[in-house]
Order: C-alpha cells, then sequence, then structure tokens
C-alpha cells in the first residue's frame, strides 16, 4: 500500500529525538510472529553511524531507526523489533532512505521548488504535533541546534519529495473504468463463483474418548438444542441461540459461516443443505460422535462475481498494482546512475 505525505511531511517519534521522514512507498511485506509467542526484540538505537551513502551524501542510522518505525510502529510498545523480523525490517527501511535521498536528488536537480506561503502551512501544521511550545522547542534544541533554518531544511526536503512522487507517481497512477473493466475480462477465472452456500450451525461434540454414557448425554443434548433451534424462526434467533449453546468455534459469531463451496463441505452436510430453503433448519446431522444442526442463510448458484460488485474494490486494487509499477520503475531510473554504497 502506498504511503502518503502529511501535509508537513515529517513526523517526529516518541521515542529518542529523532526527526521522522514520511515514507514515500509501500515497506517490505514481511512474516509475522506465530500468535501467543513472546518473541526476542532487538533494540533500536542510534549513534550517528553511517548506513548509506547516496552520490556521496551520507544517510545514518538515525534516519534508518525512523524508517524501522513508520514500518512497524509497534517496535516503541515492545521496545524494539522482533528479533526474527529485524533483518527484513531493516533490509526494508534501508531500501526506502535510499530511494527517498534520490527521490529529493532527483528533485533538485529538476530545479522543482516549495513556494513560501506552503512551507508556512507546513511549519505550522508541524508545530501542532506538540502539546506546547516547550516541548517544540525542547526538540528544536535537540535535533537542529535551535535552529529554525535546520529544521525548515528538513521540511523543505520532505515537501519536494512529496512533489516529486506526486508528479511521477501519484498522478500516472490514476486509471480509468476501461482499465479496470479489461482487467476483470482478462482474468476471467479469478471472478468465476463456485456454487456455495451460507449457513450457520449449533453443534454438540462429546470430549474426546467418551464413554457410552457420554455419548448418550450428548445425544440427549443435541436432541435438547434441536427443539429449541426448530423454535427459532430468523438467523437473528439461532445465532443468538448459538452463541448461548453451542461446543463449535463459530458459536462466537452467532454461529455463521462464510459461503462454503459444495466440494468444502462434509457429504451428511451437503445432503442435508440441498434440501433446505433459505431460513430453514436442519434436523440432527450426525458427524462421527458428533452433532451439528444447520440453518441456512442463502444458496448461492455456480456463476461469476459481477463487475459492479467488484469495481470499487477490483479499481483500488489495479490503482495500486500500478502505483507499485510507476514506483519501481522510477527507484531502477534513479539507481541507475547513482552512486550507492551500504555500509
Amino acid at each position: 500500500m502506498k504511503r502518503t505525505f502529511t501535509t508537513f511531511g515529517m513526523v517526529f517519534i516518541a521515542v529518542g529525538t529523532a526527526v521522522g521522514q514520511v515514507a514515500s512507498h509501500a515497506p517490505t511485506v514481511f512474516s509475522q510472529p506465530a500468535p501467543g509467542s513472546s518473541p526476542t526484540m532487538v533494540s533500536m538505537t542510534a549513534v550517528g553511524k553511517t548506513v548509506a551513502r547516496v552520490n556521496g551524501s551520507v544517510l545514518t542510522d538515525a534516519d534508518l531507526v525512523r524508517e524501522e518505525y513508520s514500518i512497524f510502529p509497534y517496535a516503541r510498545q515492545h521496545n524494539g523489533l522482533p528479533k526474527e523480523l529485524a533483518p527484513q525490517i531493516r533490509d526494508g527501511a534501508l531500501k526506502m532512505i535510499i530511494f527517498e535521498e534520490l527521490v529529493y536528488q532527483e528533485a533538485l536537480r529538476r530545479k522543482m521548488t516549495v513556494g513560501p506561503a506552503k512551507m508556512a502551512q507546513a511549519e505550522t501544521e508541524f508545530k501542532k504535533q506538540f502539546a506546547t511550545p516547550e516541548e517544540f522547542n525542547a526538540l528544536l534544541n535537540s535535533e537542529f541546534h535551535g535552529s529554525m533554518d535546520q529544521l525548515r531544511v528538513k521540511i523543505r526536503r520532505s515537501l519536494l519529495i512529496e512533489a516529486m512522487l506526486k508528479q511521477e507517481i501519484d498522478e500516472k497512477s490514476a486509471v480509468s473504468v476501461a482499465e479496470v473493466r479489461a482487467y476483470y475480462d482478462k482474468n476471467a477465472a479469478r471472478f468465476a463463483r463456485p456454487e456455495s452456500y451460507i449457513f450457520q450451525t449449533i453443534s454438540v461434540l462429546p470430549p474426546e474418548k467418551a464413554t457410552a454414557a457420554q455419548l448418550q448425554e450428548a445425544r440427549k443434548r443435541a436432541e435438547d438444542d434441536l427443539r429449541q433451534a426448530k423454535a427459532t424462526k430468523s438467523a437473528q434467533e439461532f445465532g443468538l441461540l448459538a452463541e448461548k449453546i453451542s461446543d463449535d468455534d463459530y458459536r462466537v459469531m452467532m454461529g455463521q459461516h462464510k459461503a462454503i463451496p459444495v466440494g468444502e463441505l462434509a457429504p451428511q452436510v451437503l445432503k442435508a443443505l440441498s434440501t433446505m430453503k433459505p431460513d430453514d433448519t436442519s434436523d440432527l446431522i450426525p458427524m462421527d460422535q458428533a452433532y451439528t444442526i444447520v440453518h441456512l442463510n442463502e444458496h448461492v448458484p455456480a456463476g461469476k462475481v459481477k463487475f459492479e460488485d467488484t469495481k470499487v474494490q477490483l479499481t483500488k486494487e489495479v490503482q495500486e498494482r500500478k502505483t507499485n509499477q510507476l514506483r519501481a520503475e522510477l527507484d531502477k531510473k534513479l539507481r541507475h546512475n547513482a552512486k550507492i554504497e551500504e555500509m
């Protein structure tokens, strides 16, 4: 996803005293830690060390840390980066800050400028980030030796990057309805819709290695659940009952299942659903030693997702694809004759 600039083009990070540059392109995609795990964290500190030179201009670990926070904002509350993600995040952050520097240098080469009114507005918006003048002055002193001129250089830099990207990417990435339709027609298989059912369930699940008495109790309970389910008159009523009595995990969603293709349904469930009409509730469906009751919400016949139904989302997707392509082309073009040293 393309990351956009704020009107002032800069963000200050609460941890440490670094001034952040707004990133100009999508972060590197990385895998997440396993749910429930407690990853070892890698600290994020900056000492002014050079991490790259771009046509002689120095980028430091302060620039890198700012970008890492932008990619992984949870680093503040976790006091660092997850160890297993840190190399990927840092590699992505390094690519970002190099790309931004190349874009900035190209803007200067083209003699692009920022008007006084826009600078004044950006400066005003930037100061609004701070609760008190004292907070702003503390940052100004720590980062810019008390110099508003140095701060304005950073703001102007961000605005030039923003203007350059608007010219080279944003204005060229707009897509027409005809382009979106052409993508839809070319990728027809993607929009094929298999026959499927949308339904809710109430399940009775006996313990593993259940005794004969436990199985008998499960059957008795399932019959009682069926009596209550048959008494419901709507998906809402069935769902509220599922929340109260169902053993399966879908109870937290009122028993609701998404559209499931017929090829993915258990044969006994499909057999029951195929004889039902919307808002019908099935009889007990044996599932090994368990029992399931289904409430049919909708039978979706095989067909194709209509263009009108997917146009909005597909437009965003096609535009994002075009944006990423333009960004990659610009990156390649700017790197072609550049001297880039990564430390």
